[in-house]
């Protein structure tokens, strides 16, 4: 079965959600794009749904959590490498994003974060390949 992941986000401010993002080398599909909601692009199966706060109201009667004062959700993704996680946390901090904690070192796995505008936590984890029990 083929599998496609949608993470749906609310931001207060789109364009410098927009912004930020950009700055940390995303692409948006256009498409998909529009006052209220933008398409972010992690691969060619993993997209970043960023809505603003308003519009992601109607697909939900729960309150919307501040993401400054609490967390729901962490979304981690895999990076090629150890530099690759430091080079895009300096990123987002160099967009307006912070370091929520210090980088992790597992020895055989090394994990970074950072928080972007609205305080979502966006981690980043290399795991050495050869760590892997490959069965």
């Amino acid at each position: 079965m083929a599998t496609k992941i949608f993470v749906n986000l609310p931001v207060k401010d789109l364009k410098k959600s927009v912004a930020f993002f950009t700055a940390l080398g995303y692409k948006f599909n256009p498409q998909f794009t529009d006052e209220n909601a933008t398409c972010m692009i992690v691969t060619e199966d993993i997209f970043v749904m960023l809505l603003v706060e308003e519009y992601f109201k109607t697909f939900t009667k729960k309150e919307i959590v501040d993401a400054r004062k609490s967390t729901e959700v962490l979304v981690c993704f895999s990076a090629e490498s150890r530099e690759a996680v430091d080079e895009m946390v300096s990123k987002a901090v160099k967009a307006g994003g912070t370091v929520p904690r210090e980088p992790q070192d597992h020895g055989f796995m090394y994990g970074h974060a950072f928080e972007d505008l609205d305080g979502h936590i966006w981690e980043l984890m290399y795991m050495d390949p050869s760590a892997i029990n490959q069965e």
